[in-house]
């Protein structure tokens, strides 16, 4: 198959295309892999300069080629320069499928896209877009739904995020796809090299929390669970690593450190030097439908976790209870921390590849073109 891919630029902070980052680039790579002919145009909502990457595809008949613009300074004339460039682009490519999504405005594009085009196309949902900010943009949120509707399928990240799509949208099927890791990059390795790497002490007991340190995550609650926790256990420390939120900063203690945000290469070694990662959430819709990807590459380097009982993770790690708190109660929350650090927890699971989850996706896109009606609008045959 030949796929048209859209994706913005800048994903979890790093850049999809020169970072080579998580899942924004291993899908299309995957893809690739397969055989497939796949085209990815990405969209910088700032200034990265416009490139083009042709990466090698070993062993196969696909091909991967990655083309960056710049919304610019002003958006109006970055983004109808976009426009042509890829409407150029997609009349010589001429794809059988488009794939897009990584926001509200690509979920939006890949319908009018699918329109003008006449070709059928896949939405990939790594997250609830529509609780974003974006789609508070006049007439956006109706748009992002009738795109939805006319997708002639839907990868959601998580099940509980996919049954709540199924609900709502009965004639587009909907398959789970969960970001995973790279195998290769996250494995177990020595924790006293890793602590010393990452300037961290040998003999401590270490609690670590990486990614977003905001409200939305309920990170007031394990501040105030670990103020009490380090006046109890003279050996224990708390480590972060990610961006603080103005709202909610750490507490102000000696036990408590702050890393900043660490290159994605140096999250293995960050993982690996715990003694429990958390992976703080609270009961909201971000909380019920995200699959944090953390989880994975934590269970990966064999470090114990604890993460609250809600969403994908409470039926991931079901029957490893000792992983889960109650969220929002903090007396549970604290007995489990020192319960894992007392006698920890592994749980050990079948994690899936890239070239797994490629392989599902390219099943969807598959079907897509065997089924989809051109310009958006699925058949019930593709349900099957």
């Amino acid at each position: 198959m030949r796929i048209a891919v859209f994706w913005k630029r800048h994903y979890m902070g790093q850049d999809v295309i020169s970072d080579r980052y998580a899942r924004l680039y291993e899908l299309p790579r995957g893809l690739a892999e397969l055989g497939h002919e796949v085209r990815v145009f990405c969209l910088s909502y700032r200034s990265a300069g416009r490139i083009q990457r042709d990466d090698p595809v070993a062993g196969t008949t696909g091909s991967l080629i990655w083309k960056g613009y710049d919304a610019g300074p002003l958006w109006v004339g970055g983004l109808l320069a976009y426009w042509r460039a890829t409407r150029r682009e997609l009349l010589c490519f001429n794809p059988d499928v488009l794939l897009g999504g990584s926001d509200a405005p690509h979920v939006v594009l890949m319908h009018h896209l699918g329109r003008r085009f006449d070709r059928p196309y896949v939405i990939d949902l790594y997250d609830n877009f529509e609780s974003f900010g974006l789609t508070r943009l006049p007439g956006m949120r109706q748009r992002y739904r009738r795109a939805l509707r006319g997708a002639a399928g839907i990868t959601a990240v998580s099940e509980p995020f996919a049954d709540a799509l199924r609900q709502g949208l009965s004639d587009v099927p909907v398959t789970t796809l969960e970001s995973t890791i790279d195998p290769e990059r996250f494995q177990p390795c020595d924790g006293a090299s890793a602590r010393a790497r990452l300037g961290l002490p040998a003999q401590a007991r270490i609690v670590g929390i990486s990614g977003s340190l905001s409200p939305n995550r309920g990170i007031e609650r394990i501040y105030r669970v670990f103020v009490r926790l380090l006046e109890q256990d003279s050996s224990l420390q708390l480590v972060l690593a990610g961006d603080l939120h103005r709202r909610a900063p750490p507490p102000n203690h000696p036990r408590v450190r702050f890393l900043g945000r660490l290159p994605h290469g140096a999250m293995a070694d960050f993982f690996s030097a715990l003694d429990l990662a958390l992976v703080p959430m609270i009961d909201t819709d971000f909380g019920r439908y995200a699959f944090p990807q953390k989880a994975y590459e934590i269970l990966a380097c064999g470090t114990p976790l604890l993460t609250a009982r809600i969403g994908a993770l409470a039926r991931t790690l079901a029957p490893w209870p000792a992983c889960l708190y109650t969220p929002e109660d903090e007396e549970d929350l604290e007995r489990q921390i020192k319960q894992q650090l007392r006698h920890p927890v592994r749980p050990r699971l079948m994690i899936p590849s890239w070239s797994d989850q490629a392989g599902q996706l390219s099943l969807l896109l598959q079907k897509s073109v065997n089924y989809g009606k051109p310009g958006g609008v699925s058949t019930p045959e593709l349900l099957s």
